[in-house]
């Protein structure tokens, strides 16, 4: 069983949200991303992913598996859906959330452990 860590507190953690084989992605300033935030104290990465997920979507998800953090302390975990439909307490309009598949998640702006997740995915 893998062990839990706990997010460091100047780390963004990114949600590598996976519905029916495409991935959630948010509006950035200059294109289109991960969910992703910041931890709050004490917070393990999966629970800043899981919350960041559902502060900013409305969408609930389950983090089930910790990528191996990016060179610049950068962490990732890959998120289960629970709800095919968000709750409206997502921060985000709708137009600024999306599924896409992984061919054009690989081209949104990720850290190189996501990058390689990415290309090795296979829908289930």
């Amino acid at each position: 069983m893998e062990m839990e860590r706990t997010a460091a507190a100047d780390a963004a953690v990114q949600a590598v949200v996976v519905y029916d084989g495409q991935f959630l992605l948010v509006a950035l300033q200059d294109g289109w991303g991960l969910p992703s935030g910041r931890p709050e104290h004490g917070e393990s990465t999966t629970v800043t992913a899981e919350r960041v997920v559902y502060e900013l979507s409305g969408y609930l998800v389950d983090g089930t598996r910790t990528l191996r953090p990016a060179a610049d302390g950068t962490s990732a975990v890959v998120c289960q859906l629970l709800s095919e439909t968000p709750s409206g307490g997502g921060s985000l309009p709708r137009e600024q959330l999306r599924w896409a598949p992984p061919s054009e998640a690989v081209d949104a702006e990720l850290s190189s452990p996501v990058r390689d997740y990415l290309r090795g995915f296979t829908p289930s």
